[in-house]
């Protein structure tokens, strides 16, 4: 039986793993979040592996709390770009598939096509955004075996997000103002857990894939949250407004579309829309 470490379990992607983890018998799951593995101390990530014959990697460990990260860049390096590394390390001596989780942050605002993973990642606006980009460089200079999977907009029923924002405020409040000149395309993390796994069964000791994943489907914020009331049935009133409006400490990408047809063909997998997603999603909140 194979054996498989996650990262980051108590975070949205690493409890849906462990939702369907079941259903893949043959491979047995460790997961783990700091209390059992601290990945940004390379003794302990070595001290684990030697306990246990682990074949992959899933990394969902990450610092994501984009504006706090411009005042803490210390912390956002060190669990977005220092662990990586580390992780890298033991993975390449190991042989062992790495499958590290990125983001559409890498990318700078220049696009409006959707953005394919054969573009270069290259100035990135925020300090998030650059953590992840020193994480996945130090990936692909130092891992013998990697998936790297960019996504954007990820949501589920677990810990928070917008879609648990957005029903919190639209029950409490008669209106809201959402921002309508950000587009992108919303990720149920339910379904990215599904396409790691087929990432794992896809991998052989000489992968080095770049993947995106998200849903199908293109929306602004405000088309996401107008539609999350509705499916909720609230009355909250949800009005466009344009990004200088809300300001923030880090830079949001306005057009974050990720084009998924090589991971499609790639993983042999039909993905579903944003709007069917969300819809399964709500049935479990």
């Amino acid at each position: 039986m194979k054996e498989i470490l996650v990262t980051g379990a108590k975070g949205q992607l690493g409890s849906c793993l462990m939702d369907i983890h079941l259903n893949y018998p043959s491979y047995e799951f460790y997961f783990t979040d700091y209390e059992e593995l601290d990945i940004c101390s390379e003794g302990s990530i070595n001290e684990f592996l030697d306990k246990h014959n682990i074949s992959s990697i899933i990394n969902c460990a990450a610092y994501t709390a984009v504006d706090k990260a411009e005042t803490e860049q210390e912390k956002a390096y060190n669990l977005n770009a220092n662990a990586p590394k580390l992780l890298s390390i033991q993975a390449s001596k190991r042989n062992i598939h790495l499958i590290h989780i990125s983001t559409d942050y890498v990318f700078d605002n220049s696009k409006n096509t959707p953005i394919s993973p054969l573009d270069k990642a290259t100035n990135p606006k925020s300090v998030y955004g650059k953590t992840k980009l020193e994480g996945e460089k130090y990936i692909q200079e130092i891992a013998s075996s990697y998936t790297i999977i960019r996504t954007a907009w990820l949501y589920s029923e677990y810990g928070n997000n917008f879609v648990k924002t957005m029903i919190r405020l639209g029950s409490e409040r008669e209106s809201l103002n959402v921002v309508y000149d950000q587009i992108g395309s919303p990720t149920y993390a339910k379904d990215l857990a599904k396409a790691i796994m087929e990432a794992i069964i896809k991998s052989n000791p000489s992968t080095k894939e770049i993947l995106h994943y998200s849903n199908e489907g293109v929306c602004s914020w405000y088309d996401f949250a107008k539609k999350i009331m509705q499916l909720n049935n609230l009355s909250c009133n949800v009005n466009p407004i344009l990004s200088k409006d809300y300001p923030a400490p880090a830079e949001r990408p306005v057009y974050s579309v990720l084009d998924k047809d090589a991971t499609k063909k790639y993983l042999g997998i039909s993905i579903p829309h944003w709007e069917d997603s969300l819809k399964e999603c709500l049935t479990h909140l």
